[in-house]
């Protein structure tokens, strides 16, 4: 691909989405290897998380693709496909469920990134969200300590990114996942702050 040019973003589904979801698989080991996440990961827990975007009809898949090379992928689904995971988190908040959809991962190889694509998968994922009458839409952000052995030098977090789209951080709204660190020998639990926006006023 041309130095600067984006990749091909677009939506999958079908046969499509049944023959992207492996390499969506490696793709999320592969950049969420990396700091912050530190991910070592798992091709057949993959596959298994991944199954809820086959099997839920309000998810979406968004693939971004250099020729037929998939570079980067996003994925949302509506809160309540996620509900044994999040509820306790939005146990609190007065937000019913059934009003909120979750924008998961966003991944994208390192030299693909600065060419908007960030924002067409939010575009698509947003787009989706209010087709299906969701007011809210929520992520969520592993937590690091500020001086973890393994940040790099020069390391930004990506919330700029995230407020000029106009999310912020839910007070105390964060959830616990177990996965297995690349510097660890087992499983140890990591927080995860929920970022919110609303969609109604779009």
């Amino acid at each position: 691909m041309k130095a600067g040019r984006a990749p091909d973003v677009r939506i999958l589904s079908g046969a499509a989405l049944d023959a992207a979801l492996d390499d969506v698989a490696r793709l999320r080991m592969a950049v969420f290897h990396s700091y912050p996440y530190l991910y070592d990961g798992d091709l057949g827990y993959e596959r298994r998380y991944l199954q809820t975007y086959r099997d839920s009809p309000g998810a979406i898949v968004v693939g971004a693709f250099d020729g037929a090379r998939l570079v980067g992928a996003s994925t949302g689904a509506p809160l309540e496909d996620h509900a044994d995971d999040f509820a306790a988190a939005f146990a609190d908040q007065g937000l019913p469920l059934t009003d909120i959809f979750y924008c998961a991962e966003s991944v994208l190889l390192p030299e693909y990134r600065g060419r908007g694509v960030g924002h067409a998968f939010f575009d698509e994922r947003e787009a989706h969200a209010r087709a299906l009458g969701r007011q809210i839409s929520v992520f969520c952000s592993v937590q690091r300590p500020a001086d973890h052995p393994l940040k790099p030098q020069g390391y930004a977090p990506l919330d700029a990114f995230w407020r000029a789209r106009g999310y912020a951080p839910l007070p105390g709204v964060v959830a616990n996942f177990r996965w297995k660190d690349i510097d660890a020998d087992a499983e140890t639990d990591h927080p995860l702050q929920f970022w919110m926006r609303r969609l109604e006023s779009d």
